[in-house]
């Protein structure tokens, strides 16, 4: 592995350095020395048909792989050439991507949700020659744009129920190709093994496709060398063992899921797989994990869900609760700025510890150490008051465009309100207006045929625009301030960073889903509200519509008289400029199935913007 090319000033000790530049060469390697190394420790936790949990070993699953890589090779996948994945996360995910990796070719992902026309163009565009497709949902997609991918020579469906194809064999099971190579390997045995060896670092390992606001997605180029940092970087940090136990439901078409993967082989914890977003908080009870990645929105709805429960019990159970998280945050903010907790606070910390927070922590697993959050910003309210329960949340920061992972926070030096230090390794400074730009090994290649848009986004010293506006502390951690996309402008010349207002208003109303704020050239803010369904619904309970519609309860005086105490609560603690004028609620919440969040809980703002356009219009109609 090429040395760490390392500006000076950027901060690495030589034990860190040692690890990153002494890590494999791809992720063939990195994965195969992670076999050999634990062939009989535990790799991989996945339910069954039964909802029972399965458990195999790294030695197990590098045999599978093996078969799978060999599969691939019987089916003419060239060292690479492209595969897709069109999955939601799951074990086969996962081993699907490792065969490719061994097969020397790269993942192309795709989204379960991606509707069939983009699912076609990023195919094609990809130069797929084989698809993994989930189940028969998916085999369908590809098989209805089948004339336009004249490179697709095979389906692989993962949960092994083959639909009827069109009799020329073009689709077949994740099981029939484990036999194709079985039969590979006993006729070449070395022939996993040869690609592997021939694999270079700058080869390309991933095609991420951003689902975009506007126009077509693009394609990221993510190198081995760049996955393989990712392990190591985190291994450096020292976040994390051996002895962990991760769970992960993330997408894995999406960079977070892939870098937590990455790491997971570097270092070697074990991890239970399942993407079923519903099933997160029963899941966290049974697997009893020790971290979990995850985007703000599952943070924001615990808290809500949790807090609204509380609220609904009343008197002295709602009293002692509030109570405890008082002396909570006190404690935690002495602790912050050095000051002693006097013994009396001290003793209330302890007894409130027994009653209150060891519930809350139960309820994830009663063993978390800490969450990571990623993929947007994570309200610092939010933080702070699951820090006062005792379960850490560790900020992170990254695009896609450099393997998700550039920034994270680490248990002894976490700050609220910033992502944390650079990875060792990596670079960052602020441009013009203060844009973070990203510079080391995790950085992509570019944009897969976008030759003017890669341009746009690497400069000729290699340095990543990141489109975001930051702050860097004395100490190194990165605050950030805002997309600088997003920010606008009211025609009284002041500036509104939006996600700001967005994430204070679902930190103070515990029964919000979406809030999104709008003003651009405008005289006032406005914005549009939806409300969670599921903590709806307990409201409802309580409060005599046990029943109602969605629809019915969000539409009701009741409701609409709660959300105006909240926004009149959030103002109170803005300036004149930033408070919110007029507001509307959704009659529904947004999903990834509309087109209006992303499949890692991002809003779409200009979709979202478009498609309700003529609400927001109506709420500047006295402005005429």
């Amino acid at each position: 592995m090429n040395p760490l090319s390392v500006e000076p000033g950027v901060e690495i000790t030589e034990a860190e350095r040692e690890i990153i530049e002494n890590r494999p060469p791809n992720v063939a390697v990195q994965f195969r020395e992670r076999v050999a190394k634990s062939p009989d420790r535990e790799a991989f936790r996945y339910p069954d048909a039964h909802e029972s949990w399965q458990s195999v070993t790294w030695g197990e699953a590098g045999e599978l792989v093996d078969r799978l890589s060999a599969g691939l090779l019987a089916l003419g996948v060239q060292p690479r050439q492209r595969v897709a994945i069109a999955s939601g996360t799951r074990y086969e995910w996962i081993l699907a991507d490792l065969a490719i990796m061994c097969a020397g070719a790269a993942t192309t992902t795709v989204y379960p949700t991606t509707i069939q026309d983009d699912v076609a163009y990023i195919l094609s565009d990809s130069e797929s020659r084989v698809v993994f497709a989930e189940d028969a949902d998916q085999v369908e997609k590809v098989r209805g744009v089948r004339d336009q991918l004249p490179t697709v020579t095979k389906v692989v469906v993962l949960d092994n129920t083959v639909p009827a194809d069109d009799g020329d064999g073009w689709i077949i099971s994740f099981r029939q190709l484990e036999e194709i190579g079985a039969e590979h390997l006993a006729a070449n045995p070395s022939s996993v093994d040869d690609v592997v060896a021939s694999i270079e670092p700058e080869d390309l390992a991933t095609l991420i496709y951003t689902s975009g606001t506007t126009g077509r997605p693009k394609g990221v180029r993510l190198r081995h060398s760049s996955w393989t940092y990712e392990g190591a970087a985190v291994q450096a940090n020292g976040i994390l063992s051996e002895d962990d136990l991760q769970f992960l439901w993330l997408p894995m078409a999406h960079s977070f899921g892939k870098v937590l993967l990455s790491t997971q082989i570097q270092i070697g914890f074990p991890t239970a797989i399942d993407g079923r977003v519903e099933r997160i908080v029963d899941n966290l009870a049974v697997i009893k994990p020790t971290f979990m990645g995850a985007a703000p929105r599952i943070f924001e709805k615990a808290h809500g869900r949790i807090v609204t429960m509380q609220a609904a019990e009343g008197g002295l159970k709602e009293k002692l609760f509030l109570k405890a998280f008082e002396v909570g945050r006190q404690k935690d903010r002495l602790e912050r700025e050095g000051k002693p907790v006097p013994f009396l606070l001290g003793v209330q910390h302890g007894l409130f510890d027994a009653l209150v927070f060891k519930k809350v922590r139960e309820r994830f697993g009663g063993r978390v150490r800490f969450f990571i959050s990623g993929a947007a910003a994570l309200n610092q309210e939010i933080a702070e008051w699951f820090n006062a329960a005792g379960i850490t949340i560790l900020e992170g920061y990254g695009l896609t465009e450099s393997s998700a992972g550039s920034f994270v926070n680490r248990p002894d030096t976490n700050k609220f309100g910033t992502v944390g230090k650079v990875f060792p390794g990596s670079q960052v400074k602020l441009g013009p207006d203060d844009e973070i730009l990203i510079k080391g090994p995790g950085i992509m290649d570019g944009y897969h045929n976008l030759p003017e848009d890669t341009a746009k986004a690497l400069d000729e010293a290699g340095w990543l625009h990141t489109g975001d506006k930051g702050a860097l502390d004395e100490d190194g951690h990165l605050r950030i301030t805002g997309r600088i996309k997003d920010l606008f402008k009211t025609s009284g010349g002041k500036y509104i960073a939006p996600g700001a207002l967005e994430s204070k208003f679902k930190a103070i109303c515990p029964y919000a889903s979406q809030f999104q704020v709008f003003g651009n050239e405008r005289n006032y803010i406005v914005a549009l509200i939806t409300l969670d369904p599921d903590a709806m619904a307990g409201w409802a309970a309580e409060n005599g519509m046990a029943g109602a519609s969605y629809e019915e309860v969000v539409s009701s005086e009741p409701v609409k008289q709660m959300v105006a105490g909240y926004v009149s609560e959030m103002n109170q603690g803005l300036n004149r400029w930033e408070t919110i004028k007029k507001w509307r609620l959704l009659d529904h919440d947004l999903t990834i199935d509309s087109g209006e969040l992303t499949p890692s809980m991002k809003v779409k703002r200009n979709v979202v913007e478009s498609n309700y356009s003529h609400v927001i219009e109506e709420m500047y109609a006295s402005e005429k």
